[in-house]
C-alpha cells in the first residue's frame, strides 16, 4: 500500500535523501518556498495552509527549521504536526548547536569542519547560514535559530508531537529527532529509529 509523506524544504533534492523513505511504497510530496526548484506545492513552513489536515503519512524536514525566526518554530511544527495523519510522524534534522558552539571555543569558527557537496562549511556556517549561498543572493539560506536536543524535543512536545526518539550526532555537527502523534512503546520506537534515523 502506497504511503506519501511531505519533503518540507526539498530544494533540489528527491525522496532519495535518507533511506527510511528510499523504497517504492513511498510517494514524496515535494515542498518549498522557493518556486525555483518547482516544488508539487509551494509555501512556508509558518503556512502550510496548502497541504490538507492529516493528508500525508510522515514528513521530512532537512535542515530547515533554522532558516525560521525562534518564535515562529512553534507554529511551523505545529503545521507538522497538523498535515500528519492519526498515525503519523515527522522526520527533523537541523543542525547541532552545542557541538557547533564547542568548536566555537575551541577556536574554529572559521576552520572548515567538513565537507559538504556544496564545499567546505564551517562552523559560522552552521550558525548563521551557508556564506556563498547567501552571497549569491539566496537570502532563503540565513540562519535565524538555533536547537539542542533537549530544547527541539521540548518544542515537539509543546506542537502537539506525543512521543520523541532521537539525539545529537556531534561528529556531524546535527540532530536527528523523530516526531509522532500517539505514543507508541520503546520498542517500536526504536524499531522505527533504525529505519528513519542515521
Amino acid at each position: 500500500m502506497e504511503k506519501s509523506f511531505l519533503h518540507v524544504g526539498c530544494g533540489s533534492q528527491s525522496k532519495r535523501t535518507i533511506k527510511g523513505f528510499s523504497g517504492e511504497e513511498w510517494r514524496e510530496i515535494r515542498f518549498d518556498i522557493d518556486s525555483d526548484v518547482e516544488p508539487d506545492i509551494i509555501g512556508s513552513m509558518t503556512d502550510m495552509s496548502a497541504v490538507e489536515t492529516a493528508s500525508v503519512d510522515a514528513l521530512f524536514s532537512s535542515h530547515n527549521i533554522e532558516h525560521l525566526f525562534a518564535h515562529e518554530v512553534p507554529l511551523a511544527l505545529s503545521e507538522f504536526n497538523r498535515v500528519l495523519a492519526p498515525n503519523g510522524f515527522a522526520v527533523i534534522t537541523c543542525p547541532d548547536v552545542t557541538s557547533v558552539c564547542q568548536a566555537v571555543v575551541d577556536g574554529k569558527l572559521l576552520d572548515p569542519l567538513y565537507e559538504s557537496p556544496a564545499g567546505p562549511i564551517s562552523a559560522i556556517d552552521i550558525l548563521w547560514g551557508h556564506r556563498a549561498a547567501i552571497a549569491d543572493g539566496n537570502q532563503f539560506m540565513a540562519h535565524k535559530c538555533g536547537f539542542t536536543i533537549s530544547a527541539l524535543k521540548e518544542l515537539m512536545f509543546q506542537a502537539g508531537f506525543k512521543t520523541t526518539i532521537g539525539g545529537a550526532r556531534p561528529s556531524a555537527f546535527d540532530l536527528w529527532v523523530i516526531g509522532l502523534k500517539t505514543q507508541i512503546s520503546n520498542e517500536d520506537a526504536q524499531a522505527l529509529g533504525k529505519v528513519f534515523l542515521p
